[in-house]
């Protein structure tokens, strides 16, 4: 899955999706996706990435207690 950096604007590799799906980690692992070649792995934290049409993540991937505004 590609997510992208807002700071930069760069596109990322998702590494490791149980990071990404889990609302009690802020960072997950991942690699920029530009240039030809591979990019080492290091940390981004959630709040700075979006999907690429711009659209946030969904709460139920960043804020570990979304459930309970719904009651």
């Amino acid at each position: 899955m590609f997510l992208q950096h807002k700071p930069s604007g760069d596109v990322v590799e998702v590494l490791n999706f149980d990071h990404l799906y889990d609302p009690c980690e802020s960072k997950i692992t991942g690699r920029y996706h530009n240039g030809e070649e591979m990019q080492d792995p290091e940390p981004f934290t959630k709040s700075e990435l979006t999907f690429p049409s711009g659209e946030p993540l969904p709460r139920c991937w960043v804020e570990p207690d979304y459930r309970l505004e719904a009651a």
